[in-house]
């Protein structure tokens, strides 16, 4: 039986971008609440967007290294579903937490995957996204997939450099619950391309790996 990949679009940042990702079937929306970022949004904003979401569409709120009681502020003003650490959190940070949360992973090597696994056994989930001396995320740059282990603890949602070229090709080597994407699918950081959005969606559901 093929299993369906997951997908999630993040660096929403308009209402018009959201509701085209929803009417292609995107199962998870992120929302960026990291002031450095080209994508991020304001909670007022972003609360507006995630009002307009249909059930079972997550809202994901994406946070760096920022104080819990701030995570839980803008969760709340919000209504996210579902957080995002993608800092350099500690375990104790994320369990600490006290709801389901994706803890993200900079891919340097097969073992910094494993050790995450092993490390944040409360997390819903690992996003292994590109490794960069300096930034957290949204590098636009593929990392070596054969870095990721075939059997894993923990869900494996996999972001870094994706977009319609290369995400059938990224399913088949890592075989992951979910793919993540930003870049790969606008035309200016923060605002998407319906068509780019599109055909990542169209090589999502089509893919077809050999076993």
């Amino acid at each position: 039986m093929k299993l369906r990949t997951r997908i999630k679009f993040c660096g929403i940042t308009r209402m018009s971008d959201a509701a085209f990702a929803v009417s292609l079937g995107v199962d998870a929306l992120g929302f960026v609440f990291h002031a450095p970022s080209p994508r991020n949004i304001e909670p007022a904003v972003a609360r507006e967007i995630i009002r307009a979401l249909p059930a079972f569409v997550s809202a994901v709120g994406l946070f760096v290294d920022q104080p819990l009681t701030k995570v839980r502020e803008i969760v709340d003003q919000t209504g996210l579903t579902l957080v995002q650490f993608h800092g350099e959190e500690s375990p104790d940070y994320c369990d600490a937490y006290g709801a389901s949360y994706l803890k993200a992973v900079r891919v340097r090597d097969r073992d910094s995957v494993e050790q995450a696994a092993a490390h944040y056994g409360g997390a819903a989930g690992l996003l292994l996204d590109t490794w960069h001396p300096v930034l957290a995320g949204g590098t636009g740059q593929a990392f070596d997939w054969q870095l990721v282990p075939r059997e894993c603890a923990r869900p494996i949602i996999l972001a870094g450099g994706l977009d319609s070229a290369n995400v059938a090709r990224a399913i088949c080597a890592t075989r992951p619950f979910a793919v993540d994407v930003s870049g790969g699918i606008e035309q200016a950081k923060g605002v998407k391309d319906p068509a780019k959005m599109r055909a990542f969606v169209a090589e999502v559901n089509t893919v077809e790996c050999e076993h």
